[in-house]
């Protein structure tokens, strides 16, 4: 586990920032993939869609997780605000800030919004569990002490170290790389049937929410419970996946277009 590369000066390239740019890219090429065998043209707005739609996904991701849940501490370090490389990206706030500048900007250009949700919701769910990847190297997004010798043993540079010390954490950031991949295939089986028109990005929500719902339950991260019940993350979870599950019956019921 390396959070630096290399160092150019005294400025560090880190492999958190390295990955995340990597699951962005490779993300997008995938996403055209999927858009140039679909024959309708899309290919060519697809590198504009990834850059927008990853900028303002990691703007969510890291507006999300200050404001929903480390403000009491960025409220008095507003200038830390930006320094994602201490930790700190909520993928549902990237979820919601990615899906919908992309879909503005297709909007913008006239192309079919739910089609084109449908073709990239699995280029989306590689893109996450690509960033993972980059949340287990610079050690946040840890789990919880295993009470036992299974588990990952973070440097002491990591954010894991300083809030645990040197006890086996559970691998929920690995755990949810691997269900995110299953999910990409899921989805992928799902597109060979014929499904009515916005229903495997709402597949994809339903998802991943009820997967991100159960490894909550592994974290150790964001320990705090809202309203002494439930963690955020998991609340988030659930409201993700009733909206997505009433879209989905409602595109069925509605009886659009079969996607094949």
């Amino acid at each position: 586990m390396h959070q630096y590369l290399f160092f150019i000066g005294d400025f560090p390239i880190r492999s958190y920032g390295v990955i995340l740019s990597l699951s962005i890219i490779l993300a997008t090429g995938v996403g055209y993939f999927f858009a140039k065998a679909d024959g309708r043209g899309y290919e060519k707005y697809l590198v504009d869609i990834g850059l927008v739609g990853g900028f303002f996904g990691l703007l969510g991701a890291r507006l999300w997780d200050v404001f929903f849940f480390d403000w009491d501490y960025y409220n008095n370090h507003l200038t830390e605000i930006l320094n994602v490389w201490q930790g700190g990206m909520a993928i549902q706030g990237g979820i919601i800030g990615g899906v919908f500048a992309g879909g503005f900007y297709a909007r913008s250009k006239n192309l079919d919004v739910i089609h084109l949700a449908d073709l990239l919701a699995p280029a989306i769910i590689l893109g996450q569990a690509l960033g993972r990847c980059a949340n287990l190297l610079n050690g946040d997004a840890f789990g919880a002490p295993t009470g036992s010798n299974f588990g990952i043993l973070y440097p002491e540079t990591t954010l894991a170290f300083r809030t645990y010390g040197a006890q086996p954490l559970f691998p929920a950031e690995v755990w949810e790389c691997q269900l995110d991949i299953v999910i990409f295939a899921l989805l992928l089986i799902f597109r060979t049937t014929n499904y009515f028109r916005g229903q495997c990005f709402c597949l994809y929500i339903m998802l991943y929410s009820a997967a991100r719902f159960f490894l909550e339950n592994f974290r150790g991260d964001y320990p705090d419970l809202a309203f002494g019940i439930l963690k955020s993350a998991q609340l988030t979870s659930i409201i993700y996946f009733f909206i997505a599950f009433a879209a989905f019956i409602y595109f069925k019921l509605k009886g659009g277009k079969l996607e094949s």
